[in-house]
């Protein structure tokens, strides 16, 4: 079971959301499993309007998938499929941290250790949910700090921390590891040089990829019917 989400000030379904995440990527709720909308909502005793809203949000993440005669359903992304975001990712990035580097300040970069720090500590804890939450915060911002609209927008439609979970979750990943590659990240970005930049983005995403690139398990079994445990937590 993973962690309990403390978000009491977010909307209900964004707390929904947030949990079924962390349940689909966790592995508690198979690829294949159907999610009964009716069902989750009489669990945590709500109405099924935020349950449906937090379905529509996970299908934009591409973790489900809804259709009109099944439902939604938990999707199980292809290992190309993963490659292919990491691949354009690491194009897209390093184009908004070229665009971003002379714009930084001494506070940007005091920010961004921030970010490797936590991820540091969250990875030797084995929190995977901060893990992967601080690890998108970190990418997020230097997207932010380019200036660019049009390349945030495209960068946000690569389901990022959806991307990040799943890399995180896979067995035998070094999560550390992975905190550990946002150093070079970094250092290459206070280098002041776009050439250091723009390798250190594609040697980065280039690394997380072969991590899981031999364990990760294109076709998996169909599950059943799945619900939200400790509804409660939801309160």
């Amino acid at each position: 079971m993973t962690p309990d989400i403390q978000i009491s000030r977010s909307p209900l379904s964004d707390q929904i959301k947030d949990r079924l995440l962390q349940e689909i990527l966790a592995g508690a709720y198979a690829p294949g499993s159907r999610i009964v909308e009716t069902r989750v909502a009489r669990e945590l005793g709500t109405s099924q309007a935020p349950v449906r809203e937090a379905l529509r949000d996970l299908e934009a993440l591409g973790v489900i998938e809804i259709s009109a005669y099944r439902g939604a359903r938990v999707r199980h992304p292809s290992k190309a499929e993963l490659l292919e975001a990491y691949a354009i990712r690491a194009e897209l990035e390093s184009l908004g941290a070229r665009l971003a580097q002379p714009r930084m300040t001494d506070a940007d970069f005091e920010e961004l250790q921030g970010y490797v720090e936590e991820m540091q500590r969250a990875a030797d804890a084995g929190d995977t949910h901060t893990e992967a939450v601080v690890d998108v915060a970190f990418h997020a911002r230097v997207i932010q700090i380019s200036g660019n609209h049009t390349l945030e927008r495209i960068w946000r439609h690569l389901e990022p921390l959806s991307r990040t979970y799943i890399t995180l979750l896979v067995p035998g990943v070094n999560r550390r590891h992975i905190a550990d590659l946002h150093c070079p990240i970094l250092d290459a970005l206070r280098s002041g040089n776009p050439e250091e930049v723009n390798a250190a983005y594609h040697t980065h995403f280039e690394h997380a990829g072969n991590m899981f690139r031999e364990t990760w398990v294109d076709e998996l079994s169909a599950a059943g019917d799945v619900v939200i445990p400790d509804p409660a937590s939801l309160a």
